[in-house]
């Protein structure tokens, strides 16, 4: 593997919404669960972004029990619609999402190949937003959340009320 080229490392100081946690990898700021990008140079000049976000299972951030039936069928509806990404990014890209339990989180991987490391970065950020949206939309009403599911959930009821208390 070659070395990252500098203009890359630009790319995601500029952005604002990363911070480099390894020579070649950043994890996003600008939302409640954990993504990161991982990125390596190919040889034809492109850069590869590899995108990962976890986020918790249903029975994971609520304070109560969530049935098995439940969880089920929050999860296979997360995974329909997240690897449903079209339109998000910027780039022209054709996507192969992967999307598996690890114990009491999802994670969901995407990669993005671009020549041009502004636009990747862009795009890495945008499917780690998409993600966060929606899982958000997939929050069933009833259930008692623990963070970061209930933070998220304040600062919307919160921007929804004109930022008001």
């Amino acid at each position: 593997m070659s070395e990252l080229p500098g203009r890359v490392r630009r790319a995601f100081a500029d952005h604002g919404s990363f911070e480099p946690v390894a020579d070649d990898v950043w994890a996003s700021e600008t939302t409640a669960f954990d993504g990161e990008v991982a990125v390596q140079p190919d040889d034809d000049g492109r850069i590869r972004f590899d995108v990962r976000v976890r986020v918790p299972t249903l029975s994971a951030t609520t304070a109560g029990d969530v049935a098995d039936v439940v969880e089920e069928g929050w999860y296979e509806t997360f995974e329909l619609r997240v690897v449903d990404v079209g339109g998000v990014t910027r780039g022209d890209h054709g996507f192969d999402p992967n999307v598996d339990r690890d114990g009491d989180e999802v994670v969901v991987e995407f990669s993005v190949t671009d020549v041009n490391e502004r636009r990747g970065v862009d795009d890495a950020g945008a499917l780690i937003n998409f993600v966060e949206g929606t899982y958000v939309q997939g929050v069933i009403p009833g259930y008692d959340y623990t963070d970061p599911v209930a933070g998220i959930l304040s600062a919307a009821r919160q921007q929804g009320d004109g930022g008001a208390f």
